[in-house]
């Protein structure tokens, strides 16, 4: 499986060159406020954010009890979300899984910066929600860590972005030799400083095992590098896990 990398630039460079197209007449633009050397992607809060999407007053009256739910997305420079997926839901967490798929479909975030330009980036986060006295309580975090998750800390997971120095360029399924197509599931173990290098990577598990599932995921974050975490704002260096999953091609 390939991120629709192509097709994405494509599309950005067009709008690119369309909004570059000065009007006849029109004044010169004021400058724009130089980009961080980066930034992760970030949730946000404008209308069309996701934590300002989700109909938490409906998942009450469907009957949503406490859940949570763990999801990954594909950012655009733009913002928009080319892809995602959700998984490791708590038991009874299929009401909030499917209406965080439903949002994610046409929310936007505050894309990634790396190098002062905005980047194609993987956002992973954690939707909880819990029902306190009779009203919900929804909150988004941005990293999967469950100790972090645990102590609703700021700290958000290092993001492996596309382009300029990164080797990073998505998901590949492997030969697995398997007549039958099978869903594999990958947790690696990264150590990334705080300029978003990666310096240490393992397997810890894969399921199914001995199909390959395991060496295509070091062979896919092999060379990638990140927009490092952050912690109170600040870049960190960080020791985390992450899960990946490979589907085959329908």
């Amino acid at each position: 499986m390939r991120f629709g990398i192509l097709c994405l630039v494509t599309l950005l460079g067009a709008g690119v060159a369309s909004s570059q197209t000065p009007k006849a007449g029109s004044p010169s633009p004021s400058p724009r406020p130089a980009l961080p050397e980066f930034r992760p992607a970030l949730i946000g809060s404008a209308p069309n954010s996701l934590i300002n999407t989700i109909d938490a007053a409906d998942l009450i009256k469907k009957g949503q009890k406490e859940a949570a739910v763990m999801f990954s997305c594909l950012v655009a420079p733009t913002g928009e979300i080319v892809r995602s997926g959700a998984y490791r839901g708590t038991r009874g967490s299929e009401l909030l899984e499917q209406e965080l798929l439903k949002r994610l479909a046409t929310a936007k975030f505050i894309p990634a910066i790396h190098n002062h330009q905005p980047v194609i980036a993987v956002f992973y986060g954690t939707l909880k929600f819990a029902v306190v006295n009779g009203k919900p309580r929804l909150r988004i975090f941005a990293n999967q860590q469950l100790e972090e998750l645990d102590e609703e800390t700021d700290y958000i997971d290092p993001q492996p972005y596309v382009g300029q120095d990164s080797k990073f360029s998505g998901l590949h399924y492997p030969e697995t030799g398997s007549t039958v197509a099978l869903t594999g599931g990958v947790e690696l173990a990264l150590k990334i400083d705080a300029r978003g290098n990666l310096t240490d990577m393992q397997v810890l598990s894969e399921e199914p095992p001995l199909l390959g599932f395991g060496d295509a995921a070091l062979s896919d974050f092999s060379g990638a590098k990140f927009i490092p975490a952050f912690r109170s704002g600040q870049p960190v260096e960080c020791n985390v896990k992450i899960p990946i999953y490979y589907k085959p091609s329908s």
